[in-house]
């Protein structure tokens, strides 16, 4: 029941998903690595506000990349009988391990604004902090308020 009342039906549904789960992840995830890579500052907070279109514009690229390998990973690793809340812990790890590790430095690119080999370099000091961040912000945010308004949708739509 709750596959069918909390996950999205159709592409329609899938797409206020993705773009409710986006937008909550990057304006909490990109502004809060940001400043623990150069200091919590309004000046910062606002250099960030300044790359979150092309950042989310990416992360939504990277969302519709990594969602099939994700699941079939996921499937791969739970069974079917596995709880709800089983899948979409798993599935919201796989998938913040995908994106975390291109997002590590293809984010500092853009947020530096700025290709260079320091991102690469530094990958595997920065990414543990990135990932713990992201998962901490998709697992327990920004993926359980879309669940919940999609449930709230068929709910409304049930009556």
């Amino acid at each position: 029941m709750d596959f069918y009342m909390k996950l999205p039906r159709n592409k329609r549904e899938f797409t206020l998903f993705i773009a409710i789960v986006s937008v909550l992840s990057v304006n909490i995830i990109a502004p809060l690595i940001t400043c623990f890579e150069v200091g919590f500052s309004f000046h910062t907070w606002g250099q960030t506000l300044q790359v979150l279109p092309f950042i989310w514009l990416v992360v939504v690229a990277f969302v519709l990349i990594t969602n099939a390998p994700a699941s079939k990973v996921t499937n791969q690793i739970l069974d079917k009988e596995d709880s709800f809340n089983a899948h979409m812990i798993i599935n919201c790890l796989v998938n913040v391990l995908m994106m975390s590790v291109f997002l590590t430095v293809i984010g500092s690119w853009i947020g530096t604004r700025h290709i260079s080999w320091l991102p690469i370099t530094q990958f595997f000091y920065k990414w543990p902090r990135n990932f713990a961040i992201s998962f901490f912000v998709e697992a327990v945010l920004a993926q359980p308020f879309a669940r919940f308004i999609l449930l709230k949708k068929h709910q409304l739509e049930k009556k």
